[in-house]
C-alpha cells in the first residue's frame, strides 16, 4: 500500500503543560532541567521527541490499550454474513478448505506494557531502549459447513509475551533558541515470539490447536531498521513540532516478513497551568501487507491472509499531562481514528487509551 499524500493532514492541536520556562539566553537550558514538562518535551506518550543533556536519565512506563471491532473493506463496513458468502478463501485449493472465508473475527483487544529508558550519552546524542509486553485477545464467530449463513458458534484466542525490543539513537542536527531537529536511527530485535498457538472452532465443529494468525503474534521474527526525523520548536508560550518514523523490515522468518510501517505525528501546544495541561495530536499510520506467507498459518479466516494486513489510518488523540516536580510526570490519553482504509476485510480500530509515567534525573 503506497504512502499517500495524506501526510499533509497530520497537523495536531497539542496543549502541553510546563513546569518552568527555560532561560532565553541558553538554548540548551531546557535539556538540563529535572522537571521535564510536556511543554518542553512534547507528549508524555511519545518517546524520542527530545534529546537529553549529557549524563541525564529518564525512565518510563507506558500502558496502552487498543480495541478493534467489526470488519471493514477499504473504507466501507462489511458484515460477517457478507464475508462468509462473498470473500474468497486463499487456501480453497487445499484439501478440506471451503471456497469462502467461514470464520470471522468480531473483536480484538491489545494491551501493551512498555518499559523505556533514555540516557544522554552527550549533549548531542541520546540513547533509547524500549521493552514491550503484549497481551492479545480476539473473539471469532464460526459459520457451519462450507456455505450458508448458519452460525455454528464462537471462540476466543489469546496470547501474551514479550514483544520486539527497540534500540534507538537520537542525533542532534540543529539546535537554537527556538528550533530543534534530530535524527532517529535504531534497530528492532526479534525478541517476541511469532509461533504462538491456540485452539479454534472449525466450520465442521472440530477444535484443533493451530498456529495463530499474524495479528495474534507478539513478535515480528525479523531484525528491522528504525529511521526517522523529529522537529520541535518552542517559545515561552507555545510549542509545536512533527515526527516521522519508519520501521523497515529486513530478512524473513517462518517464510514471511511483516510489512513496513510509516508514521507521521505533528503537534502544536501551549500551557494551561504551571503543572497541568491538556494535549492533542493527529497521527498518520501506513502499514504494508506481509511479504511471503507462513506455511503453518492456514485457516478460512481473514487474519490468516498476508494480503489482508495493510492499512492506512489517521488518529486524533487527546491527552492530559501532570508534572509533579522533581522529575516526575504522568500522562493520560485517549485516541479515536478519524479515517481508516483497510486491505480487508479487516477488523477496524476503535478506541485507544493509555497512561504513562516518567521519571527524569
Amino acid at each position: 500500500m503506497p504512502v499517500r499524500t495524506i501526510l499533509g493532514t497530520a497537523l495536531a492541536v497539542s496543549l502541553c503543560c510546563s513546569g518552568s520556562s527555560y532561560a532565553a539566553s541558553d538554548p540548551h537550558a531546557h535539556h538540563g532541567q529535572h522537571d521535564h514538562s510536556g511543554h518542553h518535551h512534547g507528549d508524555t506518550m511519545l518517546m524520542g521527541t527530545h534529546i537529553h543533556k549529557q549524563g541525564d536519565w529518564m525512565l518510563s512506563y507506558r500502558f496502552m490499550r487498543m480495541r478493534m471491532e467489526d470488519s471493514r473493506n477499504g473504507t466501507s463496513a462489511i458484515s460477517p454474513d457478507t464475508i462468509v458468502t462473498t470473500v474468497a478463501n486463499r487456501f480453497s485449493a487445499l484439501a478440506g478448505q471451503p471456497p469462502t472465508l467461514r470464520v470471522v473475527p468480531t473483536e480484538m483487544t491489545t494491551d501493551m506494557h512498555m518499559l523505556g529508558t533514555m540516557y544522554g550519552l552527550s549533549d548531542g546524542i541520546t540513547l533509547m531502549a524500549m521493552l514491550p509486553y503484549l497481551e492479545k485477545e480476539m473473539d471469532h464467530v464460526t459459520y457451519m459447513g462450507g456455505t450458508g449463513t448458519t452460525v455454528l458458534g464462537g471462540f476466543r484466542t489469546a496470547t501474551s509475551g514479550i514483544g520486539d525490543v527497540r534500540l534507538k539513537g537520537l542525533f542532534r542536527l540543529h539546535d537554537d533558541r527556538t528550533h530543534h531537529v534530530h535524527g532517529i536511527f535504531g534497530v528492532s530485535l526479534p525478541t517476541g515470539s511469532n509461533t504462538e498457538t491456540g485452539a479454534i472452532l472449525t466450520p465442521m465443529g472440530a477444535t484443533p490447536t493451530i498456529r495463530l494468525p499474524y495479528p495474534m503474534q507478539p513478535g515480528s521474527g525479523t531484525y528491522d531498521i528504525i529511521a526517522g526525523l523529529t522537529y520541535t520548536a518552542m517559545t515561552d508560550a507555545m510549542s509545536w513540532g512533527a515526527q516521522y518514523e519508519a520501521t523497515l523490515r529486513t530478512g524473513s522468518d517462518e517464510g514471511y516478513t511483516l510489512g513496513d510501517v510509516h508514521k507521521l505525528t505533528a503537534w502544536l501546544g501551549t500551557r494551561l497551568q504551571s503543572a497541568i495541561g491538556v494535549a492533542g495530536r493527529l497521527s498518520y499510520l501506513n502499514v504494508d501487507n506481509i511479504d511471503g506467507i507462513d506455511p503453518n498459518i492456514v485457516a478460512p479466516v481473514q487474519t490468516a491472509d498476508p494480503d489482508r494486513q495493510g492499512r492506512e489510518r489517521i488518529d486524533l488523540t487527546l491527552e492530559m499531562n501532570v508534572s509533579a516536580g522533581d522529575g516526575h510526570r504522568i500522562g493520560f490519553e485517549i485516541s479515536r481514528p478519524l479515517y481508516q482504509d483497510l486491505d480487508g476485510p479487516q477488523l477496524k480500530s476503535d478506541l485507544m487509551f493509555g497512561v504513562a509515567y516518567q521519571k527524569s534525573f
